[in-house]
């Protein structure tokens, strides 16, 4: 019996030495400096040892710049509010998140015949890097734990597996966007997106969706938790 996992897919990006620099300085009063650029081969020798020259130092530069960058991407702007779960700035970042239920403007297409208007939502989470969105609803405000049980986002345009079509919603995170910017762009992007039809025959309630949001929008009635449905998944699924 094999019993060995493949654990590449959890590696992040693999980074391998390409150059190093060396800082000389004389010694006295008026010290002067030098810097000594040397590339590496295949098997991390120091070669070609040259001056740094200005195109090198201009590289440095830049791969500073994009660290600095990074590390100000999802940075709250004051204290964090409590509904973040979990961030991981690298890379297209990702954010977990929950909001309570509210009333939010919600928008059909006319196919569908629902009105656009207000409407009570359920309390959520939210899943997101710069790129992509996944929603889940809860059952309660209560701040989740990990074996928080998730249920499906009663909306339309969302997938079995939580991740929201966003059709044709030209989604633009910007790159140095504080925490309180992305969470609340994703959440306007999802409710000011037209929710147009169900995904792959997936019915997100007990009963009908359609009928659902015809009973609640533009009326102050609560959202009904008891037609959400559960998935598969726990917040433990979902944290890195």
């Amino acid at each position: 019996m094999n019993n060995q996992i493949d654990l590449t897919d959890n590696f992040g990006p693999l980074y391998y030495p390409k150059a190093a620099l060396v800082f000389y300085e004389t010694k006295g009063m008026n010290a002067d400096g030098y810097t000594e650029y040397f590339d590496m081969d295949k098997n991390g020798n120091l070669i070609n040892a040259h001056p740094l020259s200005v195109r090198e130092a201009n590289q440095l530069v830049k791969s500073l710049k994009i660290t600095e960058d990074k590390q100000a991407f999802l940075k709250s702007s004051g204290i964090m509010n409590p509904k973040i779960l979990q961030i991981d700035p690298i890379h297209n970042g990702m954010v977990i998140w929950h909001t309570k239920a509210m009333n939010r403007e919600m928008f059909f297409v006319e196919k569908v015949e629902i009105p656009n208007g207000k409407a009570n939502v359920p309390p959520m989470l939210w899943v997101a890097n710069r790129n992509k969105l996944s929603v889940y609803a809860l059952s309660t405000n209560r701040r989740p734990t990990e074996k928080t049980t998730l249920y499906h986002a009663p909306f339309f345009n969302v997938y079995i597996n939580g991740t929201v079509c966003m059709g044709t919603v030209d989604v633009r995170i910007k790159k140095m966007a504080s925490l309180e910017e992305f969470t609340t762009a994703w959440e306007n992007y999802f409710f000011n997106s037209y929710f147009s039809h169900l995904i792959q025959d997936h019915s997100p309630i007990k009963g009908n969706c359609v009928s659902l949001w015809k009973r609640l929008i533009n009326t102050n009635l609560p959202f009904p938790k008891e037609v959400l449905t559960k998935s598969s998944r726990t917040l433990k699924d979902l944290l890195r």
